[in-house]
């Protein structure tokens, strides 16, 4: 090949290197990738995708009885139906009828003599078209011997239900010694509702065969390697015959981390079968029918303190009602345990769980994944302290906090190196004027009959990391064209929260290109395999640092064939945004790329990363299960009418710890909606079962999210200014994605303390969640002493 086929020899003098980072770049603010796709109705998900020739359509036969055996099913109406090719059963399936992502081998794909919930996944029919599967379905007659159905937290305890995790005990100091000893003492109990993910985009996937036994998944999933580990189990096939493939999701919320395997599943099955190409598209009802929601909780709590106060001891026991089928419950209710001191140093402590099996929906991962639930146990006894002592709620949290010395170790024993809680809530309550409204509110809820308003304020330390150490590595392929222009693929996935993005800015900052030289492509368990879900807050964390081997990898290479080839230092090589320095001349990255080319250097890598120093023993309890903490803190003011229970926000602020940022507004927009996501879950989203085991809120029209009426009228987010991470993260950010749910917590509380204006705030309300209207009434007769106290 002639030497004019090579890029232009280097000739233009280059000024000073400067430290300048891209427009757009890591650390800076930049629109999420998909953002023009997304206003544009261009981004395709699973049910855009143009379809196989004879593709066929899947729809579940779900079951209507909560606890039953099978007695028959009689399934011939529904295979002579118009346009059914085949109806599915346990017994088509070719390979393993399991579905478990934990290996508990409780969770068929398809049920065979008994079902153990309402919604559970009996049959499905294949049909030419949606419309045809969905009428076929409702011919179905099947013939059930019904049996007792076990529905809460109260039925299982009674009946004495199993569990499908094994029990945790965190403990340090004596727990039972330190609240005997004690100057003061209380008890109590608060219930914590589940809460619907609600994803835009439903539960779907499409499969479609190829030869010599590989089938291809397209699926809305979370965790596209267990999504392939699971259909190959299902077909009876290697891993490798099957790749998964994710390009983004329309929400997921950790509502399809686990849940999406079996419809997967189905679609693969149906496609292996019948030779054709298969889809699966759950509508609202059937999605929410079927699929697990966040765990609800009862805890119990008992707790030990001081007049000024200090806590000296706390006991918890929390209860959550997992559902039929392990899924991920045990890792769940083992953080719910991990986050029941939120941001608090506890002398003497004892958390206990019970992982409760129930013939409801198998709830799952869901943002927070447990953490919340624990977090809302934890500022129930902060605010129970400060009704019996008569302090301010966020003068007992200062209190508490964890310091220095010897009050920075966690009930699992791991030190907390980093706290700044303290230093947030005291710039937080100036930035707010927190003590000059309270006292505001007080004066207006002294006259106000029907009105009355609440402020509070409540932090959040919340771990990042798997605490299945295992799942704390990623993977990525990073390939450099010789255009210059840079393909970059990871193993997490989109789901709206702008990981795609981080990822892109990224490479942009390291090899100092544009936007527009740098493209992610869909995830896919074909580029890189044994990925991790993107879920725990960690895919920035694993997938960035990953990304960043990957292209370090490259970029050695190239700064060594530059070196040798123009004869300069590699520490005279420099990536800049107008070009790459060699020594005193620029050429653009382009022309190196094609030069390296050339010259036989690889432009392609493999990255991997495994998160450093964690460790986790759940036999004793102990170890180190979070590289590191994320901080906040949030404001909330309310205003609840006394004559319908309703609530209304009127204002929040938010002060939250992000590290160095990799993109403030995609950042501040995940604090923003994880509010609004988590002050729902706690004021309107009920889920209500009767008592057949039938979920009764299983649409729009019955269950009700926030909308955008329900945003806080002054709505002020903030991220904490020069507080890099601690811990070598990417680029000294820190995760934003579960923590700022968290921040929900301050609207119940607020609306506590509005309540607890009745009584002239002697009594804590001690206020249930959901906060619904009808509950906020009940709290408040309550309170007036109208009904009585409601006890364990």
């Amino acid at each position: 090949m002639s030497d004019e086929m090579t890029a232009p020899p280097i000739a233009k003098p280059v000024p000073p290197v400067k430290e300048t980072l891209v427009r757009g770049a890591a650390s800076t603010s930049m629109k999420h990738e998909s953002a023009m796709l997304h206003v544009t109705g261009r981004a395709n998900y699973i049910d855009d995708l143009p379809e196989p020739k004879g593709m066929l359509h899947v729809v579940p036969g779900l079951s209507t009885k909560a606890h039953a055996r099978i007695v028959s099913m009689d399934l011939e109406a529904v295979r002579a139906a118009p346009g059914v090719v085949r109806v599915l059963t346990a017994a088509d399936i070719p390979g393993d009828n399991q579905i478990s992502p934990v290996h508990a081998d409780d969770e068929p794909l398809l049920a065979t003599d008994h079902v153990w919930f309402w919604g559970q996944i009996l049959f499905a029919v294949v049909a030419t078209s949606r419309q045809a599967a969905r009428r076929a379905v409702r011919l179905a007659k099947v013939e059930y011997e019904e049996k007792p159905a076990v529905l809460n937290v109260a039925e299982a305890r009674a009946n004495g239900s199993d569990l499908v995790w094994r029990p945790l005990v965190m403990q340090r100091g004596e727990a039972e010694k330190g609240l005997e000893t004690s100057p003061r003492r209380l008890s109590g109990r608060i219930t914590i509702g589940g809460q619907e993910h609600f994803y835009l985009e439903s539960q779907s996937a499409l499969a479609q065969p190829g030869e010599a036994g590989e089938m291809r998944i397209w699926s809305s999933t979370q965790h596209p390697s267990e999504t392939q580990h699971l259909v190959a189990n299902v077909l009876g096939r290697p891993h490798h015959l099957v790749t998964t493939e994710v390009r983004r999701m329309g929400g997921a919320f950790g509502g399809k981390e686990t849940q999406a395997n079996a419809w997967a599943c189905l679609a693969a099955v149906a496609a292996e079968l019948t030779g054709q190409a298969a889809k699966v598209r759950l509508d609202r009802d059937d999605d929410m029918m079927a699929t697990g929601k966040r765990h609800d909780f009862v805890i119990d709590y008992d707790v030990g303190f001081t007049d000024d106060g200090d806590i000296r001891a706390v006991d918890m026991v929390l209860a959550a009602r997992c559902g039929w089928a392990a899924d991920l419950s045990g890792p769940v209710v083992d953080r719910a345990l991990f986050h029941a001191d939120n941001a608090y140093f506890y002398p003497d402590v004892r958390f206990r769980s019970e992982a409760l099996r129930t013939n409801t929906q198998s709830n799952t991962a869901y943002r927070g994944f447990g953490g919340p639930q624990g977090i809302v146990a934890a500022e129930r006894v902060i605010e129970e302290i400060a009704f019996a002592t008569g302090l301010d709620p966020v003068q007992v949290r200062l209190r508490n906090v964890y310091g220095t010395g010897t009050r920075n170790i966690t009930p699992y024993h791991m030190t907390v190196e980093d706290s700044i809680t303290a230093d947030i809530l005291t710039k937080l309550t100036d930035r707010c004027d927190y003590r000059a409204r309270k006292a505001e509110i007080r004066v207006f809820n002294s006259t106000s009959r029907h009105i009355r308003r609440g402020i509070a304020m409540t932090p959040v330390k919340f771990g990042i990391s798997f605490t299945a150490t295992h799942y704390n590595q990623a993977g990525a392929l990073v390939h450099v064209y010789t255009d210059g222009s840079v393909q970059v693929n990871h193993g997490g996935t989109e789901m709206g929260q702008g990981l795609h993005t981080k990822m892109v800015q990224i490479a942009m900052r390291e090899f100092s290109l544009t936007e527009d030289r740098v493209r992610i492509t869909a995830t896919t368990t074909g580029k890189v395999p044994n990925t991790s879900a993107t879920a725990a807050s960690s895919g920035a964390d694993l997938n960035g640092m990953a990304v960043l081997d990957a292209i370090r990898r490259i970029k050695t290479r190239m700064t060594a064939f530059a070196a040798e080839k123009w004869n300069v230092p590699e520490n005279e090589i420099h990536f800049l945004p107008d070009g790459v320095r060699v020594g005193a001349d620029l050429m653009t990255f382009q022309q190196l790329a094609w030069q390296a080319y050339f010259a036989r250097v690889s432009l392609s890598a493999n990255g991997f990363y495994k998160t450093p120093k964690i460790s986790w023993d759940a036999k004793t309890g102990r170890g180190r299960p979070f590289y590191y903490f994320a901080y906040g803190a949030a404001c909330a003011e309310v205003s609840v009418d006394l004559l319908t229970g309703e609530n209304t926000i009127d204002r929040v602020d938010i002060l939250h710890d992000a590290g160095q940022s990799l993109n403030p507004a995609i950042d501040i927009g995940q604090i923003e909606g994880g509010f609004v996501q988590g002050a729902g879950w706690l004021t309107t989203e009920e889920l209500v079962w009767d008592q057949a085991g039938r979920l009764r809120t299983h649409a729009p029209s019955t269950y009700k999210i926030p909308a955008c009426s329900d945003r806080p009228r002054i709505f002020n987010v903030q991220l904490l200014e020069n507080a890099p991470n601690q811990e070598a993260t990417i680029f000294r950010s820190k995760a934003v994605g579960e923590p700022p749910f968290v921040h929900g917590v301050a609207v119940l509380q607020a609306i506590s303390d509005a309540l607890a204006s009745l009584d002239d705030y002697r009594t804590c309300p001690r206020l249930d969640a959901p906060a619904t209207p009808e509950t906020v009434l009940k709290t408040a007769m309550r309170l007036r002493g109208e009904l009585p106290p409601e006890g364990p």
